[in-house]
């Protein structure tokens, strides 16, 4: 699955938000997400697509949120 796909299921599962640092932490645990070659993906690729979609996350109170 993409990355923002694992983003947006692994906010819909958590029930609240998440920290960006659980967040990330749950995709590579779980597998979501991988790189193109092969490793987990990083904590800035998660904030980067956090931040580049507003539309669909929202940060306060230091927790990703869905908006969708």
């Amino acid at each position: 699955m993409k990355l923002e796909e694992a983003i947006v299921y692994s906010l819909a599962t958590s029930g609240g938000g998440l920290k960006v640092e659980w967040l990330f932490d749950k995709i590579n645990r779980e597998g979501l997400h991988r790189r193109k070659d092969g490793q987990p993906v990083t904590l800035a690729q998660v904030y980067a697509v956090v931040m580049s979609h507003p539309e669909m996350f929202c940060k306060s109170e230091g927790r990703i949120r869905l908006l969708i």
